[in-house]
């Protein structure tokens, strides 16, 4: 089951560091199956706030996505960004190809039912 990383991130100051970081972010992707699936496009807000920019990162699943996180390769660079950088970032699993919400909405319902 495919797994996401995603990062809301703010305060951005241009620095070369990041720069080298955006370079070398890609080549730590590899050996985890990773790849950008937003970096940094224009968003629309419909409801509340989301200030910031908006990056995804897809991986085959979640222990491929903690792997590429916890690597030595990624871990090198990941001051480049966060000494110039704030933001908030998450890794969740996505839902299966037949994940079906009807049982969700259901289970919710009978657990508001036994109150």
């Amino acid at each position: 089951m495919a797994a996401y990383v995603i990062a809301n991130l703010y305060s951005a100051v241009p620095h070369p560091e990041v720069a080298e970081y955006i370079e070398r972010m890609p080549g730590t992707f590899a050996p985890y199956g990773g790849r950008f699936l937003v970096h940094v496009t224009p968003h629309e807000v419909k409801e509340g706030s989301w200030d910031g920019d908006i990056v995804m990162i897809g991986f085959p699943g979640i222990a491929e996505a903690r792997a590429w996180w916890d690597s030595p390769a990624y871990q090198e660079i990941a001051p480049l960004r966060s000494r110039h950088m704030k933001g908030d970032i998450i890794m969740i699993e996505g839902v299966p190809e037949d994940y079906d919400p009807a049982e969700t909405a259901r289970a919710m319902r009978e657990s508001l039912a036994e109150g």
